[in-house]
């Protein structure tokens, strides 16, 4: 048997697949033909790499039983890494496949697809006419019994879901496809599921979100994960998340209510079973923390936080779904938790995590989300949001990443009978209110996230843009850090951060080569710039901190750099 799996990139409350990302879809599904026949060719392409080489995408397919499309995004961002597939990619996508079967899966097909935040999603109609199988269910276990049944469908397909035992070998079986990944090794991040569902489902859960649709919290077991991670690691893996779920603090908690109180233990044997899977591991970290389970149980938190800082790798982020502080909002669509308790949230993860770890960057820090075009919002509403964050700002508190968006909305959740309209009307409110945000909170934020000299280590370049080279640690959120020189794509580099903007900071290589430095390179150090750079050019090389002090017409420019210098 032949099998080829198109990667249209996965975003998601809880779950990310977009590179450096590769989520659970493309694994779990090729374990799944790996389960029913273990000698199966299966072949994995990206999006990007379908658009980039179409033929390739024809000769395989045309050698394949089957041809699986994953797509969909329903928390759009801006991505560095890869372009998510989009309803123009699912029609013309089936133009190329010669497979004798093709399926189309994912939150595309369950929830459509979206032009971004702000917009409606959509689940283009005639899919069924262009695909063999078109997969609203739990992908892995509707391919794995179509496959059993000799591609004979099921009136089941629809609402087929997985359970935890199939999960778990699906899981570990096909950990081995990442390896066809672009970005293998060392630039690839596998995103880690422990448990689907969300509690607040319960109550219904907040109005725009898809995750309480899963129902209750379905806990993967220690010993599944473990083994999954073995798998992956065994495979190459290096870097970890454990981020497709929507609390991570509430694993294993043994309550059955809206809030379920933090089970420490529950946390520690999970990490530590992890780093015994996977002794090499270079990054593991989490994604989703719920504030209000901080708020409501901040004791049990406080110690399943610090179980999370023993076990993981420093720069990891603790993403929180404030979604807005203003009470009316979060009366109208259910949220999580009230300004107050979201306050003492960020508080107690700085107390925690913010010390700098061997990578340059606190340990863990919190992440904030906001939502806008929520039923209830006005004026008001986002300059409520704008002087929470300033709040923290004053309060010394640092945050790594403060996201805001439009909210997507999609069928089946209480947004889906509200519509746009909020969004619309509000859309040059919310554009204004952004670029206050980046301005007045992001850019002195990051500044103070990390501080100029501050050394990034193992920064992967990842674009390259004339003279500049984009470049991002590997983790969760990671900053995007700017090196004013060409380089090559895909190497990893410790660099020296310079100066700051809103969502990005700019760097030097380090250790700063003071002798082979650009123009461009050397005034670009805080202190130098144009007229300074052009006399120390002239004055290279430079054998010693003294020559470079006497270099320069003010020494204590460059006292900092000396530290930081290789004379050679």
């Amino acid at each position: 048997m032949m099998v080829l799996l198109i990667d249209g990139y996965t975003d998601e409350p809880a779950g990310l697949g977009v590179p450096p990302y590769i989520d659970v879809y493309p694994r779990y599904i090729a374990g799944a033909v790996w389960r029913h026949d273990p000698h199966a060719d299966v072949f994995y392409m990206t999006i990007d790499e379908v658009r980039r080489d179409p033929d390739k995408v024809k000769r395989l397919s045309s050698s394949s039983d089957l041809s699986v499309f994953v797509a969909g995004v329903t928390v759009p961002g801006k991505y560095l890494g890869g372009a998510p597939a989009t309803v123009k990619d699912a029609l013309s996508l089936p133009q190329l496949l010669r497979s004798k079967h093709t399926a189309i899966c994912g939150p595309a097909v369950r929830f459509g697809f979206g032009h971004g935040g702000g917009s409606m999603t959509v689940i283009p109609k005639g899919l069924g006419s262009l695909y063999t199988f078109v997969i609203p269910g739990d992908p892995e276990i509707v391919i794995y019994n179509l496959l059993r049944r000799n591609f004979a469908p099921s009136t089941e397909m629809d609402t087929e879901r997985s359970c935890e035992n199939a999960v778990n070998d699906f899981a570990a079986r096909g950990a081995r496809i990442i390896q066809q990944h672009p970005y293998y090794p060392a630039g690839l991040i596998c995103e880690i599921e422990t448990f689907r569902g969300c509690p607040r489902s319960l109550r219904g859960g907040c109005s725009f979100c898809t995750e309480p649709l899963h129902g209750t919290p379905d806990y993967r077991s220690v010993a599944g994960i473990s083994r999954e991670v073995a798998a992956l690691s065994s495979a190459g893996a290096v870097n970890f998340r454990l981020g497709r779920q929507p609390d991570l603090l509430i694993y294993g908690s043994e309550d059955n209510n809206e809030t379920p109180e933090p089970n420490p233990g529950a946390i520690r044997r999970l990490l530590s079973s992890v780093r015994k899977a996977a002794p090499s591991l270079k990054v593991l970290h989490i994604d989703n923390v719920n504030p209000a389970t901080i708020f409501n149980h901040p004791d049990a938190s406080e110690e399943a936080l610090k179980e999370i800082v023993k076990y993981h790798t420093p720069g990891d982020v603790a993403a929180m779904g404030v979604e807005s502080v203003d009470e009316q909002v979060i009366r109208k669509n259910n949220l999580k938790v009230y300004p107050a308790g979201a306050l003492f949230a960020i508080a107690l993860i700085n107390d925690i995590g913010q010390e700098r770890g061997e990578n340059g960057l606190p340990h863990l820090l919190p992440g904030i989300n906001f939502v806008y075009g929520l039923p209830g919002e006005t004026k008001h509403t986002l300059d409520a949001n704008l002087e929470f964050m300033k709040r923290v700002l004053e309060m010394g508190l640092l945050v790594r990443r403060i996201n805001m968006r439009q909210v997507m909305i999609m069928p089946s959740t209480r947004m889906a009978s509200v519509g746009d309209h909020l969004v619309r009307k509000h859309r040059s409110l919310f554009i204004r209110h952004k670029m206050r945000m980046r301005s007045e909170v992001d850019a002195p934020m990051l500044a103070r996230v990390v501080p100029t000299w501050t050394v990034l280590r193992g920064v992967r370049t990842e674009l390259a843009e004339g003279n500049m080279t984009w470049s991002r640690q590997i983790g969760s959120y990671p900053i995007l850090v700017g090196i004013p020189r060409a380089m090559p794509i895909g190497v990893f580099t410790d660099a020296v951060v310079t100066s700051h903007g809103p969502r990005s900071v700019s760097a030097l290589p380090f250790p700063l080569k003071i002798n082979s430095l650009s123009m461009r390179e050397m005034e670009s150090i805080p202190g130098i710039g144009a007229r300074r750079a052009a006399g120390l050019l002239r004055a290279r090389p430079f054998r010693s901190a003294e020559d470079l002090r006497k270099g320069i017409d003010d020494p204590q420019i460059v006292d900092p750099l000396i530290p930081l210098t290789d004379f050679t």
